[in-house]
């Protein structure tokens, strides 16, 4: 048995609604099921999902605002105005920067940007910023993805004279800044067809409608921003991304070949997961680490020299991003480990002095996978006496209400349930702590602790193919609201795995259904050669991917998790090196069995754990998940008896056995028959002194002679007196099968056949048929 450490939720799709996708479009299952799973509920959605076109973009100039901001900027284009593009540092605000500063540049602008230092100015308008700007002859401001809070900050310019377009999409508060025009895709509520857009969104509407068609040159910057934001990827992001991807792939930017040099991409293969992946991060970095500005740069670059100079700086701010993030989690982990009032609290709250700001809601998230708490990462400032922080969230744990319970503490604080920003006093870190595990133990239960992992596209081995996963790949991108899909493939088999990789820690199986295999393979998941058998029955999920080597294609399932609720069988018999087969054992949790003290004797000092020699009353026996045979009991019923007491869901069968009676087998009644006859023809026969010159003159083994003369001795057909045998004709008939050793050693061998020599299936229906009773 194999249980996951996460909850598989396995949602199917419609049967009627797949097979009515598959027939009327010409689509594969797995296709199928996966838009059905989409919310796709008729063949027409799902064609025009498949089948997007510009038709799908809407009129920009149904932003509310859109005609006045188009006005105001072709005011300041005829009047030589100076413009500043005031961005965001992050991966949206970046290509926000970079839509807004391409279309006025081609209409003629005298236009410059600014982005803020996220240490030294923070997020959104500053006010120092805007008066730097207004002593410069600014005259017009447009933010984009920022402005809907700067409140103070746009109130100042306005006072200097300047006016001030914002284009936005964060969550406007109760009071709007005073700006001249705000272009936000949900203010007013319900004017715009679509509110999600991401903050380059908004700003390639303003484009749309500046240009006065649509600027196919700037969907690659729009793809970028939407899919490293995580916006919904529905409605019009999704054919902004989708285009964008098909732009990137043909276009002769010379960002485009920077970046997929530096992260070691092609270009024409460029995805959903190339954005996120590679080019988002890389984007984000400089503006975690310092000035965001060269993501601009990079982004406007007009030759390959300087693209490739600024892709390279880029990808070293990564670099040193990800080695403080690493830093920055391991001091986390240490401090989890180490105080028990941090590491028992149900919302983790770290902190430590000096931690880089930028970097710690990605240190939160890793925290979240490893623990699978809500947690807070606060980076402390002694000097200023402030802690500043992100946290994230698990499902059932809303972290903006919980959050929003501590105001009087928490001055500053701002997100949604799954994620959240704030600054306090230093004084306040340990009572914050407190508060929330409190409000955590109120609301979240034993099982919203447990990590969930979402399941919708279950499979058939059958169904899977390269053609079927190349038709996957037409119907992204994948991403929030669009996620990619989760497979599941239930009760299929084992037919072969081993082990490969240099350190032997990866696997690759074929898995069949009985009929069809299916070549899979799992990295870092070398440990479940050990722990997987073959003949039962294994559910895994994971994703689908080609294999292709020489010209071939060839479907092949990646592995991410698997489980199993049948009991399992380790065949370890005959393995004579102790070490070969101790390896494949959690000594840790498994229990060692004995039948025999010789065993037990035998087996200590090699096994390095305790042995526990079965008592006759089994009282030392008790439910054990793993038990580990070392041996044959006398007789079977003893094994039965044990197999009962523990139930246990893996059993590994070694069966030593140094006296093996299985091949010597048991005389024939030929052999007692000349046997008897010759003690009967040789009264007062000195026995002890001639047996081995007697097994010589037969052929026969010592110790089969010595067996049966036993035999004759418990039936009572022999006496020895002196060390003289006599045959006692006078006994009475009795079977040979009535004497004790001859019934022992008839159970041993019958029991070696069934136990110890038989095939691994006749072994494996053996113990079914025992704890299948032991169960009932």
């Amino acid at each position: 048995m194999i249980l996951s450490k996460k909850r598989w939720q396995v949602e199917r799709p419609d049967a009627t609604l797949v097979q009515a996708l598959q027939n009327d479009l010409q689509l594969s299952a797995i296709a199928a099921k996966i838009l059905a799973a989409r919310g796709c509920e008729t063949t027409a959605e799902a064609e025009s999902l498949l089948n997007m076109t510009e038709a799908n973009i809407h009129d920009p100039f149904l932003m509310h605002g859109m005609a006045e901001a188009v006005a105001r900027i072709e005011q300041a284009l005829e009047n030589g105005e100076k413009i500043l593009v005031y961005g965001d540092y992050d991966a949206d605000g970046v290509t926000s920067t970079t839509v807004m500063l391409h279309v006025l540049l081609d209409l003629g602008a005298d236009v410059s940007f600014k982005i803020p230092n996220r240490f030294i100015h923070g997020y959104g308008p500053h006010e120092a910023l805007f008066r730097e700007a207004s002593e410069d002859g600014v005259q017009l401001i447009i933010t984009v993805d920022n402005g809907i809070s700067g409140i103070e900050p746009i109130r100042v310019a306005k006072e200097l004279g300047m006016d001030v377009i914002v284009t936005d999409h964060h969550e406007p508060g109760e009071e709007l800044p005073p700006a001249d025009i705000i272009l936000h895709p949900r203010i007013p509520e319900g004017q715009y067809p679509f509110g999600e857009l991401a903050g380059v969104g908004v700003a390639f509407k303003l484009a749309h409608a500046l240009y006065g068609e649509l600027p196919s040159h700037l969907i690659e910057f729009v793809a970028i921003g939407t899919v490293a934001d995580l916006v919904p990827l529905v409605d019009e992001n999704r054919y902004l991304v989708k285009r964008g991807i098909q732009e990137m792939r043909r276009s002769l930017s010379p960002w485009v070949q920077a970046m997929c040099d530096i992260a070691s991409t092609e270009q024409t293969k460029i995805t959903e997961e190339t954005i996120g992946f590679y080019f988002g991060p890389r984007l984000n970095a400089v503006g975690r680490l310092g000035e965001a500005a060269p993501g601009v740069e990079l982004l406007m670059a007009e030759d390959n020299a300087k693209a490739t100079a600024l892709a390279k700086k880029l990808n070293a701010c990564n670099t040193e991003r990800k080695d403080i993030v690493k830093s920055i989690t391991d001091e986390a982990i240490a401090l989890i480990e180490a105080d028990e009032k941090i590491g028992n609290s149900l919302v983790l709250v770290v902190a430590g002095e000096g931690w880089n700001a930028g970097v710690v809601g990605i240190v939160a998230s890793r925290l979240v996978e490893l623990y699978y708490r809500p947690t807070i990462v606060l980076s402390l400032d002694p000097e200023k006496g402030i802690a500043k922080g992100s946290a994230r969230s698990i499902e059932g744990f809303h972290l903006y209400n919980e959050l929003a319970k501590n105001r009087d503490i928490l001055p500053h604080f701002g997100g949604h349930p799954m994620a959240a920003g704030m600054t306090l006093s230093l004084e306040h870190v340990d009572e914050l702590r407190t508060r929330l595990d409190a409000q955590a133990r109120a609301c979240l239960t034993e099982e919203q602790l447990t990590p969930v992992v979402h399941i919708d596209i279950p499979l058939s081995i059958d169904e899977i193919s390269a053609d079927a996963i190349e038709e996957i790949s037409t119907l992204g991108p994948f991403g929030t609201d669009f996620p990619k899909p989760v497979y599941v493939l239930e009760d299929v088999e084992i037919a072969s795995m081993r082990k490969i990789g240099a350190g032997e820690n990866h696997i690759k199986m074929e898995i069949t259904n009985g009929y069809d295999k299916l070549d899979s393979v799992g990295f870092n998941k070398g440990h479940l050669h050990d722990e997987l058998t073959y003949g039962i029955k294994v559910s895994f999920i994971g994703d689908l991917q080609i294999n292709e080597w020489q010209g071939r294609k060839k479907a092949q399932f990646m592995i991410e998790d698997v489980q199993t609720t049948e009991w399992q069988l380790f065949d370890i018999r005959g393995i004579r090196q102790t070490a070969r087969w101790l390896n494949t054992v959690p000594k840790d949790v498994a229990r060692f069995i004995a039948f025999r003290p010789e065993t037990m004797t035998y087996y200590q000092s090699l096994i390095g754990a305790p042995i526990t020699l079965v008592d006759p009353a089994l009282s030392n026996i008790e439910q054990s998940d793993y038990i580990v045979l070392l041996d044959l009991p006398h007789n079977v019923q003893k094994l039965e008896d044990v197999l009962q007491k523990t139930a246990p869901s893996r059993i590994y069968a070694h069966f030593y056995m140094p006296d093996s009676q299985y091949f010597s087998g048991l005389p024939t009644r030929e052999q007692f028959a000349w046997y008897y006859k010759f003690l009967k023809n040789r009264p007062a026969f000195p026995l002890d002194m001639h047996i081995a010159d007697l097994a010589k003159h037969t052929g026969w083994p010592l110790d089969t002679l010595k067996f049966m003369t036993q035999v004759f001795f418990e039936l009572d057909f022999v006496k020895m007196e002196s060390g003289l045998t006599t045959v006692n004709v006078n006994a009475p008939k009795q079977a040979l099968t009535e004497a004790p050793s001859y019934k022992q050693r008839s159970e041993q061998i019958e029991m070696e056949q069934k136990l110890v020599y038989a095939p691994y299936i006749e072994l494996k229906q053996w113990f079914d048929e025992r704890l299948t009773s032991a169960d009932e």
